[in-house]
């Protein structure tokens, strides 16, 4: 199946080093991008008209707490995954599968964290639901833990670890023994920071453990709920390099001091997104595009940084294929435009002053997947529309479009 996305009209990247393209078409070709801007006469079985519409990456929210599929006992909700994708996320990572009913946090061992990780990777993690990328089974470390635990976890594919109820503050050595199995196995480390989660046993963990601990990605810097000290988050941002981020489920006034921060610093690239969700927050289907409008409307980073924050920066920093778009990548993608009766006349101008953008389009690996109006957004100014191929006769762009009176 070759589709091409045409009539672009504001191209975002994913990549914050170059956050906006110039491109006014890409070429979708057995679920990855074959080219951008191909050839007015390449021939493709179906145009997908984004009628002068924005096209941006699928964002990826780094930091869900996903338990059985579809269903989060967290808030008895079911189908949270295919609103999220309503939300324009296409791919997510689990922060932990901990609201697992009947886990007693106070009571867990080596074996246990192991195996539920096991578990849910061979579950949960084994499929697609709605379509979404879920990276599920991250084991939540425990103290006692040997080296072949950590084998079974590579064997079982986990490709996450995570700090949470781990006594870091009594434990340095045992910990840093910890992230070296993990790297060697290429599982990526995550610890929360700040007060204490929703569950009340979570450890505290500011600046005086990360800089000796060095993660790979420090959750919710911002809080998760609670931050850490303006002194702490200042000084992570300053003294440290890896992954910061920043979830929907934090303190606004820390979101504000972090992001203000890492711009002054040129370091927008250590800056990843996710909701923390779903959980004590709530099902936030709307929970990634709402982090964008903040880090725009309110943090003053560009629309254009802020959505790569969003896709090209948690991509990298959890090791995912998706969030840019350029050939050879996957295509996972949005169509959105401005809401009629918003800010400005273009997306960009949109979100800059805070606008929730409609989303028409989703695609997974080149499928649609939300088709014509996302069940999550108000309806786009401007909707996409598909519009196939006469049967047995694929052609151009111009072709297909005349073909059906769109030309």
């Amino acid at each position: 199946m070759r589709t091409i996305v045409a009539n672009i009209s504001e191209f975002f990247t994913g990549d914050i080093a170059a956050p906006v393209g110039p491109a006014r078409s890409l070429l979708i070709e057995e679920g990855r991008i074959a080219a951008l801007d191909p050839p007015a006469d390449a021939v493709c079985d179906g145009v997908l008209d984004a009628r002068d519409g924005a096209v941006l990456p699928g964002l990826i929210d780094g930091h869900v707490h996903p338990v059985f599929g579809e269903w989060t006992p967290a808030q008895d909700a079911i189908g949270w995954i295919g609103n999220y994708l309503h939300g324009g996320t296409t791919s997510m990572v689990s922060a932990g599968e901990l609201h697992t009913p009947g886990l007693d946090y106070q009571n867990l061992t080596p074996d246990l964290v192991t195996a539920l990780a096991e578990v849910t990777r061979a579950t949960t993690g084994r499929v697609r639901w709605s379509g979404v990328k879920l990276t599920a089974g991250t084991v939540l470390l425990v103290p006692g833990m040997r080296e072949a635990h950590f084998d079974r976890l590579a064997r079982a594919d986990v490709r996450f670890a995570k700090f949470l109820f781990y006594p870091l503050g009594t434990n340095r050595a045992e910990a840093m023994q910890y992230v070296r199995w993990c790297r060697e196995r290429g599982i990526r480390v995550k610890v929360h920071t700040g007060g204490v989660s929703r569950s009340g046993l979570s450890q505290i963990c500011g600046f005086d453990i990360l800089h000796w601990l060095e993660p790979d990605i420090a959750a919710h810097v911002s809080g998760g709920p609670i931050p850490m000290s303006d002194r702490d988050l200042t000084r992570t941002i300053d003294e440290t390099a890896f992954a910061l981020e920043i979830c929907s489920s934090g303190n606004d006034r820390s979101t504000l001091l972090a992001a203000r921060r890492l711009k002054e610093l040129g370091r927008l690239d250590r800056l990843t997104l996710g909701t923390d969700t779903p959980g004590g927050t709530g099902v936030i289907p709307r929970g990634m595009l709402r982090n964008i409008l903040y880090l725009a409307g309110v943090c003053e980073i560009t629309p254009a940084e802020a959505i790569a924050v969003a896709t090209g920066n948690t991509a990298r920093a959890h090791g995912l294929e998706a969030g840019i778009l350029r050939p050879g990548a996957p295509a996972d993608l949005v169509i959105a435009a401005q809401v009629e009766g918003s800010a400005g006349t273009t997306l960009t101008e949109s979100i800059a002053h805070g606008d929730l953008p409609g989303i028409s389009y989703v695609l997974v690996d080149g499928a649609v997947v939300v088709d014509g109006r996302s069940r999550q957004t108000p309806p786009p100014a401007r909707g996409g529309r598909f519009v196939p191929a006469p049967p047995g006769e694929p052609g151009s762009v111009s072709v297909i479009l005349a073909a059906c009176g769109c030309g």
